[in-house]
């Protein structure tokens, strides 16, 4: 499916579900003042369901949202790596290293400001054949609270200085900690942005157990699956290591041996499949990378 600001947007069964109860309320208080407490607590629900939606990440109640890859990527025996809140002058360097000897590709969603720190660093990694999306200006905490406008402003900056950067329009985008409002969705069309959470994350970025965190990535891991990890924020070990740098390895020899390919996000979602040659030599790099 293309995402695009030329069609139309359509609006969420689960706010039409709102604004109906809204309007019914509405009547109600009209027509039947005694049902006012029954309206009242309608609308309490309803909004008690929004804010859910809001805070959980892989939901799909407020618009589409990329938790798995489509069936014909998961046919293909692809899984994809994405890395979020860098680009890290320390992390992402190291971070890059480890997926070239593997032959894995990865998504890295940026923060712009971070972009804009570290440019030549966003610039290496669609060098080294990896993707950069949108994972706003700022990284706000309070960023599920914006309204219309302050979504627009964080995401459109954003997606400007990540086009400049890396010279490529990132397509999708991750909200930060994957919270979000009703707003969000209209601006990701407007934009032609595809929301894109995760089918597990490590929680890397509190968790100081490299084996603790590789086990929630791999326990059931398939074809067609989302995997998150940071360079940005990334805790470190009891030895101040970046936690991601002790996961990635035993990951990426998880996939191999799965027979799964790691692949960008813009590569999973495709329509037409890699040929067998490009396919072979990721594979081929792969194994000539890795130590004996």
């Amino acid at each position: 499916m293309t995402f695009s600001s030329t069609t139309p947007w359509s609006m969420p069964p689960l706010l039409r579900v709102t604004f109906g109860l809204h309007a019914a309320a509405a009547g109600a208080l009209l027509l039947r003042p005694e049902w006012a407490g029954w309206s009242l607590s309608a609308l309490v629900l309803n909004h008690a369901a929004l804010t859910a939606a809001g805070l959980w990440p892989r939901s799909r109640w407020l618009g589409p949202n990329l938790v798995r890859l489509p069936p014909a990527s998961a046919a293909r025996g692809e899984v994809a790596l994405t890395i979020d809140d860098g680009p890290d002058p320390v992390v992402t360097p190291a971070v890059l290293d480890l997926l070239e000897r593997y032959g894995a590709r990865a998504t890295f969603f940026c923060i712009a400001r971070q972009a804009r720190r570290h440019p030549a660093l966003v610039r290496e990694i669609v060098a080294r054949g990896h993707s950069v999306q949108n994972h706003s200006d700022v990284h706000r905490h309070n960023f599920s609270l914006l309204g219309p406008r302050g979504f627009l402003r964080e995401i459109k900056h954003a997606q400007q200085t990540l086009t400049e950067l890396s010279g490529e329009r990132p397509t999708c985008f991750r909200a930060p900690a994957g919270l979000r409002n009703p707003f969000l969705d209209p601006v990701l069309h407007r934009l032609g942005l595809r929301l894109a959470s995760w089918t597990r994350r490590g929680f890397d970025t509190r968790e100081r157990d490299p084996a603790r965190v590789l086990q929630r990535l791999v326990r059931g891991l398939a074809a067609g699956d989302i995997l998150l990890l940071h360079d940005g924020n990334a805790a470190r070990t009891a030895q101040a290591r970046p936690v991601v740098l002790e996961v990635l390895p035993p990951l990426l020899e998880r996939c191999h041996k799965a027979g799964l390919r790691c692949v960008t996000l813009p590569q999973a979602l495709r329509a037409d499949p890699p040929t067998p040659s490009s396919a072979n030599a990721s594979l081929l790099h792969a194994d000539a990378s890795r130590p004996s």
